[in-house]
């Protein structure tokens, strides 16, 4: 029997301290993720201060928090800091391999927000993912693509990837090409368009509307369009400008070839 309590009492206090662990180990993430976020909202609210950094400022707070939470737990079970920073000098090359992937991710966080390839709201394409930038943190930068699915690409896979930033310009030139029949007029063809593109406010001035005969093709003249726009509107203008272009060629007896089957019949 005194054995047993012998036993108990010697688990007593590693009891304790697993326990207080625990209650420190929750409050810690609460404290962090508190000022975390209260990082965020005020960045946030300052029209002088970027998001983008605001998001990446509160990421690295937290983790500092979250480390010391980490420190004061080993220090419940006499874990002194000095000891733990001398065990992990003795294992530093299998941490370094285990955690390369990881540590790379981190510098590469701290490149991207020094060199600001992109940013919060920005919609981007890293090495043929697209999306829009959502987050930008210590490991990771989260996507949201057009139909509202979340993309994680790792920040070492970022910096290392062909970026293509879309709204890094305030303007973009938006393209097209029509196919008008070899028998059509297209000059008057080209005349539609422009008027069409001039009547658009959305359209600049100055880059002038473009069009030019580009291509003959097997079954159809091309016209290449050239038109200059608010990046914000450059969706909408391709979509309205296409529909646009097909109403007005209906109209004006401008025909667009399609591939089409013609039947032979056969005499008995």
């Amino acid at each position: 029997m005194e054995g047993i309590m012998e036993t108990a009492n010697g688990y007593g206090p590693l009891v304790v301290n697993a326990v207080k662990a625990i209650i420190v180990l929750v409050l810690g993430w609460i404290i962090a993720g508190a000022v975390s976020g209260l990082i965020r909202r005020r960045v946030n609210a300052s029209p002088k201060i970027d998001n983008t950094i605001g998001n990446f400022v509160a990421s690295i707070v937290k983790w500092l928090i979250l480390l010391m939470v980490l420190t004061a737990i080993l220090g419940l079970f006499g874990i002194e800091a000095t000891s733990l920073v001398a065990v992990l000098g003795a294992a530093t090359l299998a941490i370094g391999l285990a955690l390369q992937g990881t540590l790379g991710d981190l510098a590469a966080g701290f490149m991207i927000i020094l060199f600001r390839p992109y940013k919060n709201g920005q919609y981007v394409d890293i090495g043929g993912t697209a999306g829009t930038v959502v987050d930008i943190n210590l490991f990771v930068t989260e996507l949201v693509t057009a139909d509202n699915v979340q993309i994680i690409v790792p920040n070492g896979q970022a910096w290392g990837a062909i970026i293509t930033n879309y709204s890094h310009h305030d303007t973009r030139r938006c393209d097209f090409t029509f196919g008008i029949d070899y028998s059509d007029n297209a000059d008057a063809a080209m005349k539609i368009i422009l008027d069409l593109a001039r009547a658009d406010t959305r359209v600049f001035e100055d880059p002038e509307p473009w069009v030019r005969v580009t291509n003959l093709g097997d079954s159809s003249v091309d016209l290449g369009v050239r038109l200059w726009c608010n990046a914000a509107d450059y969706w909408n203008l391709k979509f309205d400008m296409t529909k646009a272009v097909k109403e007005a060629f209906d109209k004006g007896g401008i025909s667009i070839p399609y591939p089409h089957s013609v039947e032979i019949q056969k005499e008995g």
